[in-house]
């Protein structure tokens, strides 16, 4: 049996943190579904970037977008949603067998859109009903301004993938929003299965700490977040508010682990996968991580139960003079902006190539 087999064995969820119309073309896709046990995938706009940039298969749509008078993000996201639907079809027969669980695709609102929370809630609405497909997640990132729009967004019915995710009290505080969400359709006597993710980013932590600390607790600060995380997870899903939620028909908020391609050459290239896997979790790869993981990856044990060693391990960096909780707003704030930066990358790419395809015609 392959890793990839046996980690979804396991209970976890594996989907592939890329998509490309290439993969849609080509079957590569199809053939990770049917080989790797892929489940589900995720995109973000630095995804979308080194799609359209690195390929000439988006020069018709986009030119057919031209004609239609599109141009911005309004032709990004005609272009996005036809890939995002496509794989979101290829894993609708998961997304039935597994009766919601599992087979989602996941697409992000413009992050140009971070502390805008009404025009967040707007376009999570606009783009769900644009897809009009059940296994779709929007994806919202877990910031201050983004919790009002999660808690609303769950409101509305539509699934949410909470993302951008570094620390402890960032986790609960996007699990407090959903199930804020899911206590209001309660209340308003509608159905509260709403399914949502709570996306936690594990390599950054290790690249952002990488000078300064010691080397004996290299590459070790994602992982024990992760169990930090992790334990408080299975404490707050057993808590009575949300039992309570259970008992209505509602389902758990999984925990995805995202950012868990190695960045360190020195470190196994399956360094995160192995560690991480526990059941009831989503680890969403990176392709070439997938790939590594398919031929050589083993599991390790994966995450325990028990958060002790977790909680050493953070006591170790705390010791070493690194403050965790600044660290992990910093994290967040800079991922954002690198999500806006790759965005206007991205509308920089679009903008380029429409001025040279109008050329060509």
């Amino acid at each position: 049996m392959l890793p990839t087999k046996r980690l979804q064995s396991l209970g976890q969820s594996l989907w592939l943190d890329n998509i490309t119309r290439d993969l849609l073309n080509t079957g590569t896709l199809e053939r990770y579904i049917n080989e790797f046990a892929v489940t589900g995938l995720t995109s973000n706009p630095t995804i979308f970037d080194h799609a359209i940039k690195n390929s000439t298969v988006y020069d018709e749509p986009i030119r057919e977008g031209l004609r239609r008078g599109k141009t911005g993000e309004d032709l990004f996201f005609d272009l996005a949603l036809e890939d995002i639907t496509r794989a979101a079809d290829l894993f609708l027969p998961v997304h039935k067998r597994t009766d919601g669980v599992d087979g989602w695709v996941s697409l992000e609102v413009s992050p140009l859109l971070a502390n805008d929370t009404e025009t967040t809630i707007q376009e999570a609405r606009s783009l769900h009903q644009r897809a009009a497909r059940s296994n779709l997640l929007i994806k919202i990132p877990g910031t201050e301004e983004g919790l009002p729009a999660i808690e609303q967004t769950i409101f509305e019915g539509i699934p949410v993938n909470v993302t951008l995710i570094f620390s402890l009290s960032q986790y609960v505080a996007a699990a407090e929003a959903v199930l804020r969400g899911i206590e209001r359709r309660i209340e308003a006597g509608l159905n509260p299965n709403v399914t949502s993710v709570a996306s936690v980013f594990i390599s950054r932590w290790d690249v952002a700490v990488a000078n300064q600390a010691p080397d004996s607790l290299r590459n070790q600060l994602g992982i024990a977040m992760a169990k930090r995380i992790h334990y408080a997870y299975q404490s707050l899903v057993a808590s009575e508010r949300w039992l309570r939620v259970f008992n209505f028909g509602a389902r758990p908020q999984r925990l995805l682990w995202a950012s868990t391609g190695t960045k360190d050459a020195t470190m196994p290239d399956t360094l995160y996968v192995a560690a991480l896997a526990a059941p009831l979790t989503v680890d969403t790869m990176p392709e070439t991580t997938l790939k590594a993981f398919a031929d050589h990856g083993k599991l390790n044990g994966g995450l325990r139960s028990d958060a002790s060693h977790g909680e050493n391990v953070l006591a170790q960096f705390a010791h070493a003079g690194i403050d965790l909780n600044i660290t992990a707003t910093r994290l967040q704030e800079e991922g954002a902006e690198s999500f806006v930066r790759a965005w206007k990358d991205l509308m920089a790419v679009i903008d380029s190539k429409c001025g040279q395809l109008k050329k060509a015609s």
